[in-house]
């Protein structure tokens, strides 16, 4: 086995040796920038010395997510903390919410975090500007990953393929109703984010391709409010009693469920999006019909292997293909 040295991590760093011999036994006096190209040629080239604890954390990656308050976030929240306390002590995962309703905010923390990062996953509004800075923060050399959505396309993206999920929910909903005649409606966040508007578009492009007694009528745009969801949904019921399928596109879905069965509206074939307490309450209660999860758990782990093999820290594999979406039930909850 070949021996690594200090000239070794040096050169890969783009360092002088001197630097590295300080770097490497704590003695202070070195830029955090410096640092950690440091860590990261030693990490890289399995440099075979226990680095200081001053230097715990060196390596950042920030995570920027938006409404901590729903079901899936929570869960993707979740699990970046359980993969941070299993990674080395050398890295830290710096977990950010964002205000999704502000692009332009959006868009200036991006540029300007307000802590020092090696890399970014991002869940990322479909918005100029927060592309813009995208771009630009990947430009600059940063590692950049779009998690769940993918506004600039370029850029390395982890998550399902939308389209395909709102295909496959226009595919059940469209089998299971075959020889009822009648409408179909859609609720979504709104037109912020790439992923929902890929929904939609699959969803839309499926019926048309496959017209037959079933037409799709309406887009709904709730921002995942409860009470904007209960009045939406309640308004199109009683402008179009033929509705007989409903696809809703985003996250929570407690309003919907508490409509339907208010109206007792069982006839309604009901797909909707991420596996919670309350989706699977209302698959139960058999007024849900089919439930697809994107699985954020995966979808964390593999983006923080992505940027962990960009950084050069690791060196493996990374699936590129898109996360599968699990199909869930009333009989598979």
């Amino acid at each position: 086995m070949v021996r690594i040295t200090l000239k070794d991590v040096a050169r890969e760093a783009g360092v002088g040796t001197a630097t590295v011999e300080r770097v490497v036994n704590g003695r202070g006096g070195v830029r955090p920038e410096t640092v950690e190209k440091v860590f990261r040629a030693a990490r890289k080239l399995d440099y075979r010395h226990s680095l200081p604890e001053a230097h715990r954390g060196m390596i950042r990656i920030e995570v920027i997510l938006v409404r901590p308050d729903t079901s899936f976030y929570s869960r993707m929240n979740h699990a970046f903390e359980r993969i941070a306390a299993s990674l080395d002590k050398s890295i830290a995962v710096h977990r950010t919410f964002v205000r999704e309703n502000d692009p332009q905010a959006f868009a200036h923390y991006i540029a300007h975090s307000m802590v020092r990062r090696s890399a970014l996953i991002v869940v990322a509004p479909d918005h100029p500007d927060v592309v813009r800075s995208l771009r630009t923060v990947a430009g600059e050399g940063t590692p950049v990953v779009q998690i769940m959505t993918r506004p600039a396309p370029e850029l390395p993206y982890v998550g399902i393929d939308n389209y395909a999920a709102g295909r496959t929910a226009a595919f059940y909903m469209s089998r299971m109703l075959v020889g009822r005649r009648g409408a179909f409606v859609a609720l979504c966040h709104s037109g912020a984010y790439e992923n929902h508007k890929e929904r939609i578009r699959g969803f839309s492009a499926y019926l048309a391709e496959h017209c037959g007694d079933h037409f799709f009528s309406q887009v709904m745009f709730d921002y995942d409010d409860d009470i904007n969801s209960m009045e939406l949904l309640r308004a199109a019921l009683d402008e179009e009693p033929d509705i007989i399928g409903l696809y809703t596109a985003g996250g929570d879905n407690r309003s919907v469920a508490a409509v339907l069965k208010e109206r007792a509206a069982r006839h309604v074939f009901w797909v909707g999006h991420e596996l919670s307490a309350r989706s699977r309450k209302a698959l139960n209660e058999g007024v849900m019909s089919i439930v697809l999860d994107q699985a954020p758990e995966i979808q964390a782990r593999r983006a923080i292997d992505s940027t962990l093999r960009s950084l050069g820290i690791i060196d493996i594999e990374v699936s590129q293909e898109p996360v599968r979406f699990l199909t869930v039930t009333p009989e598979y909850v």
